[in-house]
């Protein structure tokens, strides 16, 4: 009975699942320091002072050391854009569902009016259905709206509307809007209202007491559903398939093309970075939330 006491079994099992949750990620990170350029079997770890490099009759030595792979990366002009446009999708995607998806949140958890239940099940749509399907519609709304409307103003070349970075931000936000609705919406369940009519009988407006007290209450509750939906949009894969046009590329897409002839150690070093990026966001993110509820 003392609760200082855990069964073996108990530690064991706790292992287990965390090996097999966290063995992956450690085995790709290993992988980008590897030595060999094929990348079938760990040959080893890149030397400390990088890989011999020819240079006619000159063995020069690379001053990145066991960060070969990452220089390469850094040096590549098709990385670079990707995670470009990887940034910039799900930076504006983010932003903008949490705005929509916080209004949704207020709205159908304060007001009623005849398409309330219509409108909550609705949320769960997006959710549930397989991506796959909800990426053919998309394209479909898509190039038949694109169709109608060059067609009507007579838009021809480079001036027709087409697949592009916009039309995979439009469809982030369309898929990422229902989970930070739904991450509000359930902060917003235990909300007092009683600090709201304090502040408004002490003469403050209806804007005021949103921006001064209720978004500072529920802040914990955007936060994370702005980070859920960051997260969705860097490793969103099949979507941004279905949408993205010429010039953008993502890196999902861009780590998908590598994959289809060999998987190198450049692949492995990338999704290194990615997982550095995501591990920071998260670490911002329970840092807010703990200056917050201090």
């Amino acid at each position: 009975m003392n609760p200082h006491r855990r069964h073996p079994f108990i530690r064991i099992a706790t292992l287990l699942v965390y090996g097999f949750l966290y063995a992956p990620i450690i085995v790709l990170v290993l992988y980008a320091f590897n030595a060999s350029r094929t990348n079938i079997l760990f040959e080893g770890f890149v030397p400390a002072f990088g890989p011999t490099q020819m240079d006619g009759s000159l063995v020069t030595q690379s001053p990145c050391g066991p960060f070969h792979w990452f220089c390469e990366l850094a040096e590549n002009r098709q990385v670079g854009e990707a995670a470009r446009n990887t940034l910039t999708i799900a930076f504006v995607s983010t932003l903008t569902s949490t705005v929509i998806g916080t209004m949704a949140a207020l709205a159908i958890q304060r007001y009623n009016f005849k398409i309330k239940p219509f409108a909550q099940l609705s949320l769960y749509i997006p959710i549930v259905i397989p991506e796959i399907v909800m990426g053919i519609g998309i394209l479909t709304l898509f190039s038949q709206l694109f169709g109608v409307i060059n067609g009507a103003l007579g838009l021809t070349g480079d001036a027709r509307l087409s697949l592009g970075i916009g039309t995979v931000i439009v469809s982030h936000i369309a898929f990422s809007v229902p989970f930070v609705t739904l991450v509000v919406q359930a902060r917003l369940s235990g909300f007092d209202k009683s600090y709201e009519e304090a502040a408004m009988d002490l003469g403050a407006n209806e804007f005021v007491t949103f921006w001064r007290v209720t978004l500072p209450m529920i802040l914990p509750g955007v936060l994370s559903g702005g980070l859920l939906a960051f997260t969705l949009s860097l490793d969103d894969f099949v979507i941004t398939f279905f949408t993205t046009g010429p010039g953008a590329t993502t890196l999902p897409i861009y780590v998908y093309g590598l994959l289809r002839r060999i998987v190198t150690p450049e692949v492995n070093a990338l999704s290194t970075v990615w997982i550095g990026i995501v591990l920071a966001a998260v670490i911002l993110l329970q840092r807010l939330q703990s200056r917050e509820a201090k």
